[in-house]
């Protein structure tokens, strides 16, 4: 009996330990399908807005508080026991989190208007390099791929932009400006990653909102940004806004963190710069330059490096 129940459990156990390979790698493809899907709602994200008639923190106010308003009744109705059971530390570490995306949002956004383009976008997605900082500073030692990675991607991202800083004070004050965004960004990826080993992405990405919205809303007001008085066109942009670059942009990259890590994702992101201009070229009939091709290319090398260091 003591025999035959051992070998039961050894073929139990050979038999898991066969599967888990296969379940791992279909999580794996799961998790960079819905990443994919991710980087194309916010990709539509820069050339949505430079289309609505809105001041810009009232248009970062309004993407996050619409998406709270459409998880409400999921959060509260479906997942009101993972709210209540998250923990003071997982609560207070989802509102910092906010509070950080709440940050990105209001310092990138004034950005574009005190520097070029190109400045601010090159210098808000630096946020892999500052994960990758960060991570070493928590005493993780990425592997050399990881950096090898993160710099090509960079540098695809920079391929494409172009390297065309100023040096008025006003375009400085831009790319400080910018770079706060991307560094702020960083710690939102690594603060979700560290939540969501432990919640859900619901309960996680409305508390994460709830915050955001909040903070942006006080901003907007000492701003005296107009939040209402908009045309039913601006408000049809912001609903496609929040449906495309929140839900769909935001959350799955909460959903899929927790699987690819911060590394992968932080530097998938940069993908949004091409993503957007390939948009902006099918939609406001804005033509890519040439550079945007061989910059996809090197964007998704260096995405590729870190995937295959993450997975060893």
């Amino acid at each position: 009996m003591t025999t035959a129940r051992t070998a039961s459990r050894t073929r139990s156990a050979t038999s898991a330990t066969d599967r888990s390979p296969v379940t791992g790698g279909h999580a794996v493809r799961v998790d960079i399908a819905l990443l994919a899907v991710a980087i194309a709602g916010i990709s539509l994200s820069a050339p949505l807005i430079a289309t609505i008639a809105a001041p810009a923190f009232a248009i970062a106010f309004w993407r996050n508080a619409m998406a709270v308003g459409a998880l409400t009744p999921v959060a509260l109705f479906r997942h009101r026991a993972e709210l209540r059971g998250m923990g003071r530390r997982a609560l207070l570490l989802s509102v910092a989190a906010g509070a950080l995306l709440a940050l990105h949002f209001a310092v990138w956004m004034p950005s574009l208007r005190m520097t070029s383009v190109a400045s601010s976008t090159a210098l808000v997605t630096t946020t892999p390099v500052w994960t990758t900082l960060l991570l070493r500073l928590r005493g993780h030692r990425p592997a050399r791929l990881v950096w090898a990675g993160t710099g090509l991607a960079v540098l695809g991202v920079l391929i494409l932009t172009g390297v065309d800083f100023a040096v008025s004070a006003r375009a400085l004050a831009g790319d400080a400006l910018a770079l706060a965004g991307g560094i702020a960004a960083a710690g939102y990826v690594l603060l979700g990653a560290e939540v969501r080993r432990t919640v859900g992405t619901v309960a996680y990405t409305y508390v994460l909102y709830l915050t955001t919205a909040v903070l942006l809303l006080v901003v907007c007001l000492a701003a005296g940004a107009p939040l209402a008085g908009y045309d039913g066109g601006t408000w049809l942009k912001l609903a496609l806004l929040t449906v495309t670059a929140q839900l769909l942009g935001h959350s799955l990259i909460n959903r899929v963190v927790k699987g690819l890590g911060p590394s992968v994702t932080s530097t998938a992101i940069l993908l949004e710069t091409p993503g957007a201009a390939l948009i902006a070229a099918l939609w406001l009939g804005q033509l890519p330059p040439v550079a945007a091709y061989p910059a996809l290319a090197v964007i998704l090398l260096g995405l590729a490096l870190v995937i295959r260091a993450d997975r060893r």
